[in-house]
């Protein structure tokens, strides 16, 4: 039988490129995308459009209101998206927990479908030093994971898989190339309006304008 995967789909470039290697993979892929009330809502449309142009078996938009807490530029309107430094300082679109809330959504709906993997984008080289996109953050989690479902004590355990935690944007970029990704289609800006157009300034637009001249590809981004 062909094994099923949970594909964590943000719209940006590194989930699509994880999709690509899943499907790649030979995996029946299954689309799982977050509204959490995140300022660049246009992501989601790009998601749907990745989604439709890998032909996922489905795509599963799951709402929740991550503004009531707030705590990030990305949940809160009232902060401001910090320009792109260099520094190691966490900025603060760092969305508090993230990662734990849409890991544990993605485990609950691989468990509804039975699907043996979860494939998540986050990487530990080429970052913006969020906790959560840590080597030691995901095996932690695998722990946790291999604990908390009826599917991992009877049956066998849900796999979260991270094919790009230790490249860098460039490696990505090419890996995904290779794979037929339209990277065009792709929204990473952490504040790209509603045509989808990158402010090119954020920790996003810049690693990701960074990783296209690295790999010497055209970056087929759209600034506003």
């Amino acid at each position: 039988m062909t094994q099923k995967a949970v594909i964590l789909l943000s719209g940006g470039l590194d989930s699509s490129t994880c999709l690509a290697i899943a499907n790649s993979q030979g995996y029946q892929c299954y689309a799982l995308s977050i509204d959490y009330g995140q300022r660049h809502q246009v992501e989601l449309q790009a998601a749907k459009n990745i989604a439709k142009y890998f032909n996922v078996k489905e795509h599963k938009i799951v709402k929740l209101d991550l503004t009531s807490i707030g705590g990030s530029a990305l949940t809160d309107n009232t902060i401001q998206v910090q320009d792109y430094t260099g520094d190691k300082t966490i900025p603060n679109t760092y969305v508090p927990a993230r990662n734990t809330i849409f890991f544990s959504i993605a485990l609950g709906y691989a468990e509804v479908i039975n699907a043996e993997a979860i494939f998540t984008g986050i990487s530990a080289v080429d970052y913006s030093g969020y906790p959560d996109c840590r080597p030691e953050y995901l095996q932690t989690f695998q722990t946790m994971a291999d604990y908390a479902t009826k599917k991992a004590v009877t049956d066998a355990s849900i796999r979260y898989l991270a094919p790009l935690l230790y490249l860098t944007k460039a490696e990505t970029i090419q890996l995904g190339h290779r794979l037929g990704v339209d990277y065009a289609m792709t929204v990473s800006c952490y504040q790209a309006n509603p045509q989808g157009l990158a402010c090119g300034r954020c920790d996003s637009c810049a690693l990701r304008k960074k990783g296209f001249a690295d790999a010497k590809l055209v970056d087929p981004t759209r600034y506003a």
